[in-house]
């Protein structure tokens, strides 16, 4: 309010609608600002213009120096503020403090108690002058004391100046417990952030030591996740699409448990064809079945004391499931021409990009393995949904692939808002994969956004868009033509029975090449077993 106004309204006023109008102003402060001190130090100015209630200043408890000291004032100048501190029970604020009685004083100058160390007498009136002070609360906490001087002529009772500044002390204490209450609230969301940013920054260096780059908020989920539960020997299951890094995960929560010093086995379900998946599994001995020259322990055998990774489950064939299942359970295992039952002690991370729960409706996965299974499942978030760590990948990748190549290859700054905006239907996988023929295609040198977007423009021949269904297989099997079979024999032949080089020579997996030799039956030129 205008201080030349305020005077002029005073006058002009009876002193119910002053104090009414003191009340409002007061409490509209309070509605307009959280800032305890403008609020207060606005109310003392009210009482002072409208109702000759001067030098106001509230006192509050200092736990740390065990008195009280002025903390908001209006009419004391800097030095008069700094003077005003009052032991417990000393001084008439003081002892209203300790108390919590008001007092007072008709004339300072006939009161013993009344210190005058706050205002030096001779800055005040020549005439009487007089003093209030009242406690000020919160709830049942004392914290304070209100005090204004008064003259003592004015031709307004006393007990009315105590009703209203009994108001007005105890919309103080309000102002303050709702201060209060906001530090705390403020301290509590600070504290749960600084938390949170050292668990996220704790977190963020966990997947860089165990190969897991970045720091999206999806990917931290999953690898907390893996940190929860990793000194456990919960059942993991990772999900997610092809490529988004479900081995770099299991291998991660291998590293991160007790068995971290033991062995990590992997088996990729999808890659062993049926006639061979138990004994690779469980093992065999010696002349369990043709081409079986001796004993071999199973996977599950070599994984004792540590970890099995068992990649794409959801290809698991239906007649082995109930001797997976049992092994999950029993923790015993059979190998293939043996009754002996041989106890293993794994932790089981399972992945899949494949819909478990549609394939127990469709009748092609064991309900009952699917819940041994899914004890703790993750979810690995895709390429797409996490575009924010796509530049440290590159900068991750590229560093990798130039060093084991010793080629001085670098992109263009711009080339990385490109591979920031590409969809990568196949993830982590298909941009490491694209950024090494970068590399490859480059002696030295940079490779400019031109060279990256025809690269990356290549990239869509042959893609599905996978939005629609995430965690829907990559590889095409269901395209298997007859017509393959010359060509797969032929490039058998030329590697003498070698998948790997044959999978090369014909520009496939070797997943995609098992399958194919699966379902075209072909037999010949591969080494017997």
């Amino acid at each position: 309010m205008n201080a030349n106004i305020a005077p002029a309204l005073a006058a002009s006023t009876s002193w119910a609608e002053q104090e009414l109008l003191v009340l409002r102003e007061a409490a509209r402060q309070l509605g307009s600002s959280l800032d305890p001190d403008a609020v207060i130090r606005e109310t003392l100015h009210l009482l002072s213009e409208f109702l000759g209630l001067n030098r106001g200043r509230v006192l509050l408890y200092d736990p740390a120096r065990g008195d009280l000291a002025i903390r908001h004032a209006y009419g004391l100048t800097q030095p008069e503020i700094a003077r005003g501190r009052f032991a417990v029970g000393e001084g008439v604020t003081g002892r209203v403090f300790a108390t919590r009685e008001t007092a007072i004083v008709q004339d300072i100058d006939a009161e013993p108690e009344f210190l005058c160390r706050t205002v030096d007498r001779i800055r005040l009136p020549r005439e009487t002058v007089a003093f209030i002070a009242l406690p000020i609360e919160m709830g049942d906490e004392c914290v304070g004391a209100l005090g204004v001087h008064r003259l003592r002529r004015r031709d307004r009772a006393f007990a009315d100046d105590v009703r209203i500044l009994k108001i007005i002390a105890t919309l103080i204490g309000q102002i303050l417990q709702l201060n209060r209450l906001v530090a705390e609230r403020t301290e509590a969301l600070e504290s749960e952030n600084r938390q949170l940013r050292r668990a996220l920054e704790e977190t963020a260096v966990v997947a860089k030591t165990y190969g897991i780059v970045g720091e999206s908020p999806q990917l931290l989920a999953a690898l907390k996740s893996v940190e929860r539960i990793a000194a456990t020997d919960a059942t993991v299951l990772l999900l997610g699409e092809s490529g988004t890094g479900k081995e770099v995960f299991a291998r991660a929560t291998h590293q991160l448990s007790n068995r971290r010093d033991q062995p990590f086995v992997k088996v990729n379900c999808a890659a062993i064809p049926d006639e061979l998946f138990e004994s690779e599994l469980f093992g065999h001995e010696k002349g369990a079945f043709t081409g079986a020259t001796a004993s071999r322990a199973g996977r599950f055998e070599q994984a004792h004391g540590g970890t099995l990774f068992l990649d794409e489950i959801g290809e698991v064939p239906p007649g082995l499931q109930a001797k997976l299942l049992r092994a999950l359970q029993e923790r015993v295992i059979e190998r293939v021409g043996s009754d002996r039952a041989r106890p293993v002690d794994v932790r089981i991370v399972a992945a899949t990009n494949r819909d478990l729960a549609a394939l127990v409706n469709e009748g092609r996965f064991r309900l009952d393995l699917y819940y041994r299974l899914n004890v703790v499942p993750i979810r690995l978030p895709a390429l797409r949904e996490r575009p924010e760590d796509i530049r440290s990948l590159a900068r991750y990748f590229l560093a990798q692939i130039t060093q084991a190549y010793q080629r001085n290859v670098s992109l263009a700054p711009e080339g990385f808002d490109v591979l920031a905006a590409f969809h990568w239907p196949g993830n982590v996988r298909q941009l490491h994969n694209v950024l090494e023929r970068m590399v490859l295609l480059h002696e030295a040198g940079v490779v400019s956004v031109d060279e990256i977007s025809t690269i990356l423009a290549g990239e869509h021949v042959g893609m599905a868009d996978r939005r629609a269904d995430p965690i829907r297989p990559a590889r095409p099997y269901r395209n298997v033509s007859e017509t393959d079979r010359g060509r797969i024999e032929h490039a058998l032949q030329r590697s003498g029975g070698n998948k790997s080089s044959a999978a090369q020579l014909l520009g496939m997996s070797v997943r995609q090449l098992d399958y194919r030799i699966k379902v075209l039956g072909i037999s010949g030129f591969l080494p017997t077993r």
